[in-house]
């Protein structure tokens, strides 16, 4: 079919204007300046920028090192307070266990219960529960309340646990945390035939060692609390001081890496609390 005028037009039209842009993509991209910009441009490798000024990491660096030094006394401090914390949970299931026998003891003297051998074998049992407590209550392979098992390069023979908490130049390296040893020899002592109260008044010599036990438990539950209150304290006291090192190395930098919007942000986080958990 014949090309009408019109057509024979555009299509002249067309091929003359891709001819004329094959020219001038020959003439940019063939050797001209133009041409190596372009290229340069779109195929070159783009400059390579620092990551880091070495002129802050230098001035900052000490700083840098206190905060780490410090963040890692803290979880050292941490660590120990959940050694505490695991010693007062045990000691108050222990002190559970003996009020639990005092009970029975009690019931018996006061007429409520009547003695029996299947009592006192409820006793005893109770007794023996107490035992594994004693040996299987462990933090990071170290028995906090078993004795027999001291005396490793993790704790000494009278119960000191060494916590490494600052270095030397920086406050005097650490701390020790001591555990107290348990009456184990007491405590098996207790025996469910005494609830027979044979001879007379073996019953309440019974119920007074009860006592005494638990006594020395709950002393025992409250000093470890204690504890684990304390070296959680002293823990958050010296992540705060890391915090203030981060943000004094911010403040030193020529070229920060937090802007000062962040910078205050963390600070009132710092205060307030986030609504994000960070620590799940």
């Amino acid at each position: 079919m014949a090309l009408s005028d019109l057509q024979k037009l555009f299509v002249v039209s067309t091929a003359t204007q891709m001819w004329q842009q094959d020219l001038l993509m020959n003439a940019y991209f063939q050797g001209s300046a133009v041409g190596a910009n372009l290229r340069e441009m779109i195929l070159g490798q783009q400059p390579v920028k620092p990551l880091t000024n070495p002129f802050d990491e230098a001035i900052t660096g000490r700083l840098r090192s206190d905060s780490a030094a410090i963040r890692r006394a803290g979880k050292n401090v941490l660590e120990a307070s959940s050694m505490a914390g695991i010693a007062a949970s045990a000691v108050g299931t222990i002190k559970g266990v003996l009020e639990e026998m005092q009970s029975l003891a009690q019931q018996i003297k006061d007429g409520t219960l009547t003695y029996s051998a299947d009592v006192a074998n409820q006793y005893n049992a109770l007794r023996d529960s107490i035992t594994p407590i004693i040996e299987g209550t462990y933090h990071n392979g170290i028995a906090v309340l078993d004795k027999s098992q001291w005396g490793t390069d993790q704790i000494s023979s009278d119960g000191k646990v060494h916590i490494q908490s600052l270095p030397s130049a920086a406050g005097g390296g650490g701390f020790d945390v001591v555990f107290q040893e348990m009456d184990e020899a007491g405590l098996a002592a207790l025996d469910g035939g005494n609830l027979e109260d044979n001879p007379a008044g073996s019953l309440q010599t019974e119920l007074d060692n009860l006592s005494t036990h638990i006594g020395d438990m709950a002393t025992l539950e409250e000093i470890y609390s204690q504890r684990e209150d304390g070296l959680t304290y002293q823990a958050t006291a010296l992540n705060s001081q890391a915090d203030l090192l981060d943000q004094a190395v911010e403040a030193r930098r020529q070229t920060p890496t937090l802007s000062l919007e962040e910078i205050l942000i963390r600070l009132l986080m710092r205060d307030t609390g986030t609504l994000l958990d960070e620590l799940s």
